[in-house]
């Protein structure tokens, strides 16, 4: 008999954001495929009888294919497993769903997705700030700063990235961010654009770092860490209300 796939949201990292839904996949699953950002006390729910196995991809680190974790996905399944496929924030946001639904939906193996609270959020909450405020953050616009290559983008719609009245999230970008921030100025954003470095969301090693674009850009380029980062910019960055020790 045929097993099932549960794609399972874990959050930004911490544990008590899990969904009830979440947990409670976790707690039956067989096997559980699980990204770097999603382990640590997450993968203590996961019950004693559950195979855990990395599959995680970092930029500049040994990661492993989509093939390869598509080709786990089918095989598990098909040997009448119930699967949980464990990913970071909201599965449905940079985290290359749609590549696992497809292997599955070819072999005919059924799944669910199960949302999670999206990074960007967590951030957001961290910082004391909201996403959105009516007339000054109109909306909000999700980009990821690396392609397939690790690099910027090449097809960016600069008008909307740089405009001041949207509150914009940046995935992936601390590496590609000095370089978006060069086009985002050139194409009328203030440099003096409030901007939020929030890493490590929601682990204990959460770092919130304020500054403006360009203050923020020169900092990327001299300083690397390890930790993954979500990039903040636009008019509620600086508005950040109560902030705890772990900001500078």
């Amino acid at each position: 008999m045929a097993g099932f796939v549960s794609f399972v949201s874990a959050g930004p990292g911490d544990p008590e954001l899990l969904t009830l839904k979440a947990v409670d996949r976790m707690g039956r699953a067989d096997v559980v495929l699980f990204d770097d950002l999603a382990s640590g006390p997450v993968l203590a729910h996961a019950g004693a009888q559950a195979e855990l196995i990395a599959v995680g991809k970092r930029a500049g680190k040994p990661s492993t294919k989509q093939d390869h974790v598509n080709a786990l996905l089918v095989a598990h399944a098909q040997a009448g497993k119930r699967v949980v496929r464990l990913k970071s924030g909201d599965s449905g946001l940079f985290g290359r769903l749609e590549e696992e639904l497809v292997a599955l939906r070819d072999t005919g193996i059924a799944s669910e997705i199960i949302p999670g609270v999206p990074s960007a959020c967590a951030a957001a909450a961290a910082a004391g700030i909201p996403l959105t405020r009516r007339l000054s953050a109109r909306r909000v616009q999700f980009l990821t700063g690396a392609d397939v290559t690790g690099g910027l983008p090449g097809t960016i719609n600069w008008p909307a990235l740089a405009d001041a009245q949207a509150t914009t999230v940046v995935f992936m970008g601390k590496r590609t961010f000095p370089k978006l921030a060069e086009g985002l100025i050139a194409h009328g954003l203030p440099g003096t654009t409030p901007a939020l470095l929030a890493e490590a969301v929601g682990r204990a090693e959460q770092m919130l770092h304020r500054m403006s674009v360009a203050d923020l850009a020169a900092h990327l380029r001299d300083a690397r860490t390890d930790q993954p980062a979500l990039i903040l910019y636009g008019p509620l960055a600086d508005d950040m209300g109560v902030v705890g020790p772990e900001n500078t």
